[in-house]
């Protein structure tokens, strides 16, 4: 692996860590790079000012038994890739031509937020259950990569 891929993936664990999610296997974090400089990170919670599921003390999608990767609508948080995006749009950061890095697989409503932003290669540690999303990156012409950040 690449030492800058290796950075910026472990950035993205970090980045993590600040995840409001209630489930704590679920702490997801995301960095969009360009040119090697950080343009923007983001992790998975509640939207400004809605209070988060670690606050409310539970996680809706469990209390509901919703499996991973349906229903994504259902949940009061914002995913990380999500997020990152909404950084750069909100502060003015074209994040064209980037690298978005991640702890987890984007799901198939990031890779086409990723895709119309203009995201060129997402790299990811973690797998996930949508094919779909990979199908849509492959066909957009966006790079995606699985890195095992111990290598």
């Amino acid at each position: 692996m690449d030492k800058w891929d290796k950075r910026f993936l472990d950035m993205s664990e970090l980045v993590a860590t600040w995840s409001s999610c209630f489930q704590p296997n679920r702490q997801i974090g995301a960095v969009i790079v360009k040119d090697k400089r950080i343009m923007t990170t983001g992790y998975n919670g509640a939207p400004s000012g809605v209070e988060s599921c670690k606050s409310k003390g539970y996680c809706l999608r469990r209390q509901l038994s919703i499996p991973s990767g349906t229903q994504l609508e259902t949940c009061y948080a914002v995913h990380a890739e999500e997020n990152a995006i909404c950084q750069a749009a909100k502060l003015g950061i074209s994040v064209d031509g980037g690298t978005l890095y991640c702890t987890h697989q984007p799901c198939v409503v990031c890779c086409r937020m990723m895709i119309n932003a203009g995201i060129k290669r997402v790299v990811y540690k973690y797998g996930y259950p949508s094919e779909f999303s990979l199908k849509l990156f492959a066909e957009a012409g966006v790079v995606v990569e699985q890195l095992n950040n111990e290598e």
